[in-house]
């Protein structure tokens, strides 16, 4: 039975017990993200708090901004929408953050054009626009990152945006034990169709092509790691 060629070969740097650099790009995406989103939902938190009034073009102070109950409630919701966005796949991540981003340096742009106005809606003040644009260029570089570049890792999320677009999100690896598995099957497949696989590697390749998608034999792989004894 023929082997299926779509997984990769592994990179240099990359060994079983260190994730490489596809699952460190999706960690720091990650973890961007929630830190973003947690001061953001303190932020909004704190100022429903505080019993803000909803339009108020003037504003009170939270944590050294200016803020209102619009302003706190916007707040909130783009934390939830980061929060959501870090529990999915890279791809959803990387382009939430960078639709945030781009929409905190919008808002930095407008609200500036109309400081001291009745247009103020959201209270600003300057202190925020220099925390939006401070905020936008965090979430654009974190979402760009690993993203665009002429030279991706191998085991980038992103290195292979043809073959990524035909799968779902589900059958894409989320975790470092993921990719560290996916790093291991195509070492295996590519052993294996070397006639110089090991007995597991072969084993394992002949369980993976008994199912189709990318999440199944990813299953069937770590399935042999967690029968494996201890010790």
């Amino acid at each position: 039975m023929a082997l299926r060629p779509h997984l990769r070969h592994r990179t240099a740097d990359t060994t079983d017990e260190r994730p490489g650099p596809g699952a460190r790009v999706y960690a720091v995406q990650r973890t961007g993200a929630v830190l973003v989103a947690l001061i953001l939902l303190v932020f909004g938190l704190l100022g429903f708090a505080g019993g803000l009034d909803f339009f108020s073009t003037e504003g009170e102070r939270i944590l050294g901004l200016s803020s209102n109950g619009l302003l706190s409630t916007i707040s909130v919701v783009m934390a939830v929408v980061l929060l959501v966005a870090a529990a999915r796949s890279p791809r959803v991540t990387s382009t939430i953050m960078i639709v945030a981003g781009t929409l905190f340096l919008l808002s930095a742009l407008v609200n500036l054009a109309v400081l001291r106005t009745s247009f103020n809606i959201l209270a600003f003040e300057f202190e925020n626009v220099v925390f939006s644009v401070v905020v936008g260029l965090l979430l654009l570089t974190l979402g760009a990152y690993g993203r665009i570049s002429g030279h991706l890792p191998e085991d980038s999320p992103y290195a292979h945006p043809h073959a990524v677009a035909e799968e779902d999100d589900d059958d894409l690896p989320s975790t470092p034990a993921e990719f560290a598995a996916e790093q291991a099957m195509r070492e295996a497949e590519r052993a294996v169709s070397l006639h110089a696989g090991t007995e597991d590697q072969r084993r394992r390749v002949a369980a993976m092509a008994q199912v189709h998608s990318r999440a199944d034999r990813r299953r069937v792989w770590m399935s042999f790691d967690e029968a494996r004894p201890l010790g």
